[in-house]
């Protein structure tokens, strides 16, 4: 009988044949493929089929399937968030302020921001309509009463402009999600920051700031606009006004 090789790494099959060559005398995937053809021709097999059949064989040899590793967003620190508003600041650049405190205030996508009318704005209840967003759903999301002089302001300009979104520029023309996150990239490199700082990261930062001050997830769920089933349930029960006030709560202690 054929003894087993115990130098260390020459780990073998049960027939004593290192795994390395057992790899290497593999049939080609296509050539294999080929020959299963052979036998599956005649099934006249369609997708369904085959997704099962593979299904079915994974569990036969005992192959798992690589879990996909899923890795926690960046979400600047206070003091990082607090060294890129002071960049803005010295800018004296009145529109993106209004712009970055905006993303900052409310945590809406990029996508969403720029697609927000002037007429979506409700200053004296301090809330912005939200039209088809993620999923197509609508919803209103909440700013602090302290952002309702500058909102106002710049809203003011605007329509003596004759400007529609609340976001537009000289040309008259609405904001791209590529504007808006080269204007952000500026003040991060201004700032001097490790990481440049995207709208989803402020978006991060104030739906992770809401969670740490102790405001429940149901809470939160209205205005980080997550289409989950969950979310929606919670939309049925939720008054946006109790929502709302837990925000009003809280929003005064925020770092910006």
């Amino acid at each position: 009988m054929k003894e087993r090789d115990n130098t260390p790494g020459a780990i073998g099959d049960d027939s004593g044949t290192p795994l390395e060559a057992t790899a290497l005398k593999r049939t080609s995937a296509k050539k294999k493929a080929h020959e299963l053809a052979k036998y599956l021709r005649e099934e006249r097999p369609d997708y369904v089929y085959l997704k099962d059949l593979f299904r079915y064989l994974r569990t036969e040899l005992a192959i798992e399937i690589p879990k996909a590793s899923h890795k926690l967003p960046y979400v600047p620190s206070e003091a990082e968030l607090q060294s890129y508003w002071q960049a803005v600041w010295q800018a004296e650049n009145f529109s993106d302020m209004v712009l970055i405190k905006m993303l900052l205030y409310t945590g809406v996508r990029v996508s969403e921001l720029c697609n927000i009318h002037l007429s979506e704005v409700d200053i004296g209840e301090c809330q912005i309509k939200v039209t088809s967003g993620k999923g197509h759903k609508d919803r209103v999301v909440p700013f602090p009463p302290s952002f309702k002089e500058a909102l106002a302001m710049h809203m003011r300009q605007l329509k003596d402009g004759g400007a529609d979104y609340l976001f537009e520029s000289s040309w008259k023309k609405k904001y791209t999600e590529r504007g808006v996150r080269k204007i952000l990239e500026r003040y991060s490199k201004a700032a001097g920051l490790a990481h440049l700082i995207s709208p989803h990261q402020l978006r991060h930062f104030l739906l992770t700031w809401l969670k740490k001050q102790g405001i429940d997830d149901a809470l939160i769920q209205p205005y980080s606009g997550h289409a989950s089933r969950q979310a929606l349930e919670i939309y049925s029960k939720l008054a946006l006004t109790e929502a709302q006030k837990e925000y009003n709560r809280v929003i005064g202690g925020f770092p910006i």
